[in-house]
């Protein structure tokens, strides 16, 4: 201890120097561990895809401590609640990083979130790690990218479906940056395939109204719908499609796993498709391991989804960085998690040097009668992130979303 302390807590008399010796106790266990933060919906719309995946990261996080945590030092999970809004989001981030001191953030879903959050966590010089598939068109050297970019998964399952489906595409989404985003990059493909778009609606975040979604899609009389809906709004377009009584029109889905398909319950899906990078289904050793592992724990899901093993991936690739780097600094940290391979569930995972997105097989798998997959088409090999759709340049794409973004009143999902 300094002079300058020892004579402070003299001028503080005994019970003074109690108080200040307590706070300097409780700053020291702080030292001492490493503290984390998630941050997910556990509340909204989004709370259906985001809780198991909140749970999924809390239990991976916990079973570090059961080993003895990382650098003799035991990780402190602290948790926050999104809300499903982007605001709120930002706002709780500030908090994890500025209040709470975590190292870093695991979470986010929708791009609305994480574009959000990551100007806090750029100016905080703090570390993101993100579990779920997204527009790309994004770069930050304050990010780890675990989900797949559109050539990872949106591409490829357009091209599958041109040529195992059909020619004519309707696509329907959320109307905020993904799905807008990603629907620009489906017209691309499609005009340069040679495939026929024939119309395309957004319904709000959280709307149950997609009447007039159903109206356009029976208008348009498409071969298939690409759905890039996202959070309970699909339990009503879902419910609606089955309702109209006409053809069965085979649907492609881009935030649809396990997990919604089981929350769908009466709305019969079996037939449908989605493109991810994991289902629960894949056979092997090493996900026959993780299944055994995750499901044999009480956590708030009985079945697991692509972003749950993504985030699992994300806080063992942090955890060997942190032990390589032998420090839990932000800046350290994501540079010893660059570079990095983890036998992942899904197959060898490698995180880009480049862009810090990670190389994954890409999957289509289609709906059974028992809510799981069977994998009808794969990539076989992991596929190297890029992203920046090749349609357009760089510029371009950033062109795009900066109108998107400023005609939304600068917020990253349509008001309203």
């Amino acid at each position: 201890m300094s002079i300058l302390n020892r004579r402070r807590l003299l001028g503080l008399g005994a019970g003074g120097a109690a108080v200040a010796s307590a706070a300097m106790l409780t700053r020291c266990v702080k030292r001492q561990s490493i503290r984390v933060g998630i941050l997910h919906s556990l509340t909204g719309t989004m709370a259906l895809s985001e809780r198991p995946v909140a749970a999924v990261t809390r239990m991976s996080l916990e079973q570090l401590n059961a080993k003895g945590g990382l650098l003799g030092r035991n990780v402190e999970i602290v948790e926050a609640d999104g809300q499903s809004s982007g605001a709120v989001f930002a706002r709780q981030a500030r908090r994890l990083i500025e209040s709470e001191r975590v190292d870093v953030i695991f979470g986010c879903w929708t791009s609305a979130s994480r574009r959000a959050v990551l100007p806090v966590i750029e100016q905080a010089k703090s570390l993101l790690v993100y579990p779920v598939q997204y527009e790309g068109i994004e770069r930050s050297d304050r990010a780890i990218y675990l989900g797949a970019v559109p050539n990872q998964q949106i591409l490829p399952s357009v091209a599958w479906c041109f040529a195992n489906l059909g020619r004519k595409f309707f696509l329907v989404g959320s109307d905020y940056v993904f799905p807008r985003s990603a629907h620009e990059i489906i017209k691309d493909q499609l005009r340069a395939i040679g495939a026929e778009f024939v119309g395309e609606s957004f319904v709000p975040l959280g709307s149950r109204d997609v009447s007039s979604m159903m109206a356009a899609i029976r208008d348009a009389s498409p071969d298939v719908i690409l759905n890039s809906i996202n959070g309970d709004t699909n339990l009503a377009f879902f419910r609606a499609l089955r309702a109209t009584g006409e053809r069965r029109i085979p649907t492609m889905s881009y935030s649809i796993a396990e997990p919604e398909l089981r929350a769908l319950g009466d709305v019969q899906l079996e037939g449908e498709y989605a493109a991810w990078n994991y289902f629960q289904s894949l056979d092997g050793p090493s996900n026959r391991a993780w299944l055994q592992r995750v499901l044999g724990r009480s956590v708030d899901t009985a079945v697991l989804s692509d972003p749950m093993q993504a985030a699992w991936v994300g806080t063992h690739l942090w955890a060997q960085a942190v032990s390589s780097v032998e420090s839990s600094d932000p800046t350290d940290v994501r540079a010893g998690m660059l570079g990095q391979s983890i036998a992942a569930p899904e197959g060898v995972i490698t995180i880009d040097r480049e862009t810090g997105n990670a190389w994954k097989i890409a999957r289509i798998g289609r709906v059974r009668r028992d809510r799981q997959f069977d994998v009808v088409w794969s990539s076989e090999r992991p596929v190297r992130p890029e992203p920046y759709p090749a349609y357009r340049s760089p510029e371009a794409w950033e062109r795009y979303l900066r109108d998107l973004y400023n005609g939304w009143g600068q917020r990253w999902q349509a008001p309203g």
